[in-house]
């Protein structure tokens, strides 16, 4: 499980690190032109504030493995970490409209692999939280 976490915490920097393009990949200087001022800014803060845990999970998996793997706080938050990509999983199916994505080559690509990411997430962090309790 310690490799799993590594690459978890790996593939979660690298996440993270994605929501810097956010703004421009999805035009928001545009597309956010038509909502207050308000709910512009709040879109900005809430994706930082989500790019920054993201991140932290990350470094959390990549320099606390094995506190993570040995110790009752590591499955507890283990625990909240499954249930957290479980709901994440959850919504890329039944929140996010096929439409997005369904006859769209890209689109269809970005979201199978980001099915089997929050997947693979979900299955490592229950997985940890299921091993032997300390």
């Amino acid at each position: 499980m310690e490799l799993h976490l590594k690459i978890t915490g790996y593939i979660l920097v690298l996440l993270s690190l994605a929501h810097i393009f956010f703004p421009r990949y999805f035009n928001w200087k545009k597309e956010f032109t038509a909502i207050s001022l308000l709910s512009r800014q709040i879109m900005y803060v809430h994706t930082f504030f989500i790019a920054l845990m993201v991140l932290l999970m990350g470094i959390g998996c990549i320099y606390a493995t094995e506190d993570i793997l040995y110790t009752r706080l590591g499955h507890v938050l283990s625990f909240g970490l499954f249930v957290f990509w479980l709901c994440r999983l959850l919504f890329q199916f039944f929140v996010y409209s096929p439409l997005l994505w369904k006859g769209k080559r890209f689109e269809t690509i970005m979201h199978v692999l980001f099915s089997l990411t929050w997947g693979y997430f979900s299955i490592v962090f229950l997985l940890v939280f299921r091993a032997d309790a300390p």
